[in-house]
């Protein structure tokens, strides 16, 4: 084999090892991005959720303050027994 076509044969592999190396490395970058994109989903899940349970707590507080301040009535359409 000539000097040049080792050459091309190691620049061949050279180039070659470096293309799989770049893709796997921007596969691991991405799916690093795309896992974080996760954990950014599920914290703003949980506040969305503790805000909704704020919310909840609030408006159970107000019930009860109106409802010691107005009676409350069993609607006249609802059936006994379907609550």
């Amino acid at each position: 084999m000539s000097r040049v076509a080792k050459a091309t044969l190691g620049a061949s592999l050279l180039g070659s090892a470096l293309v799989i190396w770049g893709v796997h490395f921007l596969q691991e970058r991405e799916r690093d991005t795309m896992f974080q994109g996760v954990l950014r989903d599920d914290e703003r899940r949980r506040e969305k959720m503790r805000q909704r349970e704020e919310e909840l707590q609030q408006s159970l507080q107000k019930r009860k303050m109106y409802e010691r301040v107005q009676s409350v009535s069993k609607p006249a359409d609802v059936p006994e027994g379907s609550q």
